[in-house]
């Protein structure tokens, strides 16, 4: 099985990279609360999103972020099945990056090939923070297994110390973010996916810098910003709706994202 970090991507910019700065502390300390009153605003938009495009009921297989596990991504998965989907959790316990799913996240490809098989289709990857990251690695290891990928808030390339929980991430996963193997995985990572990808962030991210959280549009990658805390991307009715959206479209005809009316105020133009 290949490895999910050793494929060689043009590096970012050298500048740019050192242009990104952590997100500003006040983001940062208002996260809890923020991401309260978004869960809150996710229940008064649900007949909004009753509106969200319904799905072919193709296999979805969603990751949680750091340190967390299937319960923080509940209610995403509770909204995909009402749109249709066949939904997975990712049953790997609590995301602490290579020590959960393995140094060359064999444990997620697997995962992925266990779906894969048993439904007969490719697999769309919607990962939360870290849990997007992986999803892209482990979408360059098996392009055929995946139909899609769906990133939130996902800090896959840039400056990867830029961010407001490094000494956390270092202790619970055992990586060292400026370690050259980590620099190099950040500078791959922005470059585009072999299968249709959207990168969902938000200024307002109060853990990773923005910047680090969307990368290179092409004809089938693109990024989508949203009004959200880091927290509650998890919880967020713009990204419920922008979600289901781009899982409805049908194999092979990929299109950027539009937001119509009544959704187009929910994302920032």
């Amino acid at each position: 099985m290949n490895d999910m970090t050793t494929a060689a991507f043009a590096p970012a910019s050298a500048q740019a990279v050192s242009a990104i700065l952590p997100p500003a502390k006040y983001l940062t300390y208002s996260e809890v609360i923020r991401s309260s009153f978004e869960l809150a605003g996710l229940f008064l938009a649900a007949p909004l999103l009753a509106a969200s495009p319904i799905g072919d009921g193709h296999s979805v297989l969603v990751l949680p972020g750091f340190a967390t596990d299937d319960q923080a991504t509940l209610l995403l998965r509770t909204f995909l099945i009402s749109r249709g989907y066949k939904v997975h959790s990712w049953d790997l316990g609590y995301n602490l990056d290579h020590r959960t799913v393995g140094l060359g996240g064999e444990k997620l490809l697997a995962r992925i090939a266990a779906i894969h098989r048993a439904s007969g289709g490719t697999v769309s990857l919607v990962g939360w923070s870290l849990g997007g990251v992986l999803a892209r690695e482990a979408a360059r290891v098996v392009p055929e297994h995946v139909r899609q990928v769906i990133t939130l808030a996902s800090p896959f390339t840039g400056d990867p110390t830029a961010n407001a929980v490094r000494s956390v991430y270092e202790m619970l996963s055992g990586n060292q973010v400026d370690s050259p193997a980590a620099l190099k995985r950040f500078a791959a990572g922005c470059a585009p996916l072999p299968v249709p990808s959207t990168s969902i962030f938000s200024r307002s991210d109060g853990i990773a810098p923005w910047q680090n959280c969307h990368g290179t549009a092409d004809a089938i990658s693109e990024n989508i910003e949203v009004h959200s805390s880091h927290f509650g991307m998890v919880g967020n009715p713009a990204v419920f709706h922008a979600v289901a959206d781009r899982l409805a479209q049908p194999e092979g005809e990929w299109a950027p994202f539009e937001g119509h009316a009544p959704f187009s105020l929910m994302y920032p133009r």
